[in-house]
């Protein structure tokens, strides 16, 4: 070819390029015109020898990057910029496939942290070696997860807590949480002497979450009273009385009412000046509960007395004189009237009757109802017994936080880690902030969460059933108030509310894996059908996840919703209110 005319030419295709640059569809045809004018100087190229440099000088690049308005409104220049074209169809495949590949490298990171997580949580894998051969990682190698809680840790912190510390009044119940108090600076005499004082004028027990403005009237004084009432110095004083009670064993009675006949019980205890001292637990007479734990509330909750009243409480028990004097005394010496509808406890006034309204019915809050006192109490109560978890009990939230959120939780630490990971490790090596300050962190979950209990089934003998789409209904309400929640934690007996979720693609699910029921029959022949151990322990996994949601929606007409309530609002969540589906009953 001439060089005048390829000049020529050069100068045409360039003008012509930047005149229809701006345009999107002319910018395809360009590029379409310039791979085809590639191809075809291939084409010459085998016909003949003397024009391939001809057409091979037609440089791509020669129009600029930098002045183009294709640079701001399409990729496409950048990987069409050589003169190579085989070359750069190459390149563009690769630079299509590499997002695809670093996915697919990143899902695989993901499952391997989430199986090492799950193995170091069900101890699957016990030795180290096997541990390597399974999923190629030392033990060290493995991220904090944190949506998992150290069990033994806790239980061994949450028992320091609950028992009175050598030669004084009190546990270690300090202004701060965590582990700080054991911290070596905190043994010099300065800071012995601030907590001796701090705890001689009312320091609050530290299972209460939240300010007094957060949880019922006088939450922080009443659990303070309650426990040292549970905790007299000494057992053995001939002035100390007992009432030993078992757990409710009516077939029929579900979890919360047998929650709501001992928070009777110990409005009982207290009004008559007597320690309360639960004995046989049928919902833990089972495998899982091992040891003294079985058939005892100890099996899921800290016990609600010390092991030295519990002793002398039962050596009492076969004493005759003691029965006599009225020293002992157990739960057939009281009435059902007056274990479920009984006095409740007056020591701290009547804090029910100002109690705000944070409970709406069909958009109205309710601002009072007959049975004010009794919400009240029963939050109370139930939040004493069930103040701290057991070991047991925390290893089952940490599998239902593992089943729920583990891929979550694991994406959001491999951002933290080094991408070469697990070949490169970072340090695992604790400091003093994450082991005394941080220590007192609850384990992540999805936030914000919403739970939602749906009672359907038998209950409809005792309340107005609702069906889900109403749940669903209050859930879009909330949304809209928070247009950040997406996520729902589920509880119900229902299968047919399961399969109704999947209308639902806009929220995302959680819930327990647990057959559930299909068709219309009573509780008592499901949870028989469930085993005692299955029936016990997703129900009170549901139940204490519910109380770390931050919001929740339920039936007033439901006893267990009714508790829940209670432990949400003595749990620094009074505020975020509660959305109930009926007025039923009011107790």
């Amino acid at each position: 070819m001439d060089p005048v005319n390829q000049k020529s030419l050069e100068r045409v295709v360039s003008q012509r390029a930047l005149q229809m640059g701006s345009s999107f569809p002319c910018q395809i045809c360009v590029v379409g015109l310039l791979c085809g004018v590639c191809l075809t100087s291939l084409f010459l190229a085998a016909l003949t020898s003397f024009g391939s440099f001809e057409f091979a000088g037609i440089s791509f690049s020669s129009i600029s990057v930098g002045s183009s308005p294709w640079n701001s409104s399409s990729d496409v220049v950048n990987v069409v910029t050589g003169t190579d074209c085989k070359f750069k169809l190459k390149e563009t495949e690769r630079w299509i496939d590499s997002p695809e590949s670093k996915t697919e490298t990143d899902d695989e990171r993901v499952s391997l942290l989430y199986s090492a997580w799950g193995a170091l949580l069900t101890e699957s894998v016990r030795d180290e070696r096997e541990f390597w051969q399974k999923f190629g990682l030392n033990r060290s190698s493995v991220p904090k997860a944190p949506h998992l809680e150290n069990c033994q840790l806790s239980s061994q912190t949450n028992t320091r807590l609950d028992t009175r510390a050598e030669n004084e009044s009190f546990p270690p119940w300090t202004s701060w949480k965590g582990l700080l108090d054991m911290y070596p600076a905190s043994a010099a005499n300065e800071q012995l002497r601030y907590r001796h004082r701090i705890i001689s004028e009312g320091a609050y027990p530290p299972w209460i979450t939240g300010s007094d403005e957060e949880n019922y009237p006088l939450t922080r004084k009443v659990q303070r009273d309650i426990w040292i009432h549970q905790h007299p110095p000494n057992c053995r004083d001939p002035s100390v009385r007992f009432l030993v009670a078992d757990w409710e064993r009516i077939p029929g009675f579900g979890i919360g009412a047998q929650i709501a006949g001992m928070c009777g019980l110990l409005a009982i205890a207290i009004n008559e000046k007597r320690v309360l001292v639960t004995n046989y637990y049928n919902r833990a007479d089972h495998d899982g509960c091992k040891d003294s734990s079985r058939s005892s509330w100890s099996c899921y909750f800290f016990p609600e007395t010390s092991q030295e009243c519990r002793h002398r409480a039962f050596e009492l028990m076969g004493n005759k004189e003691a029965w006599e004097m009225g020293i002992i005394k157990t739960k057939e010496n009281y009435t059902s009237k007056e274990i479920w509808t009984g006095r409740i406890p007056r020591v701290w006034g009547d804090p029910w009757s100002y109690l705000q309204p944070t409970t709406e019915i069909n958009g109205t809050l309710l601002a009072y109802h007959r049975k004010m006192d009794r919400r009240w109490w029963r939050a109370q109560a139930v939040r004493y017994l069930m103040r701290f978890t057991t070991e047991y009990t925390c290893g089952l939230l940490n599998i239902a936080r593992h089943a729920a959120f583990s891929k979550e939780a694991a994406k959001m630490v491999l951002t933290s880690l080094p991408k070469e990971w697990p070949k490169e490790v970072g340090s695992n090596v604790k400091t003093d902030i994450e082991q005394f300050v941080w220590s007192n962190h609850r384990p992540w979950i999805s936030r914000p969460l919403l739970s939602m209990h749906v009672r359907m089934g038998d209950k409809a003998c005792e309340m107005k059933v609702v069906e889900f789409e109403e749940y669903m209904h209050l859930a879009d309400r909330v949304r809209k108030h928070f247009p950040h929640l997406n996520s729902i934690w589920l509880s119900t007996e229902m299968q047919e509310v399961i399969d109704k979720s999947k209308l639902y693609p806009r929220w995302n699910f959680y819930y327990t894996n647990v057959t559930r029921q299909v068709g219309n029959i009573t509780m008592a022949v499901y949870e028989a059908s469930l085993g005692r151990e299955t029936s016990t322990n997703y129900p009170l996994v549901n139940f204490l996840m519910a109380v770390e949601s931050d919001f929740f929606i339920g039936a007033l007409g439901s006893t267990w919703c009714f508790l829940v309530d209670g432990m949400r609002n003595t749990g620094g969540k009074v505020m975020s209110g509660y959305l109930s589906v009926n007025k039923d009953r009011f107790w």
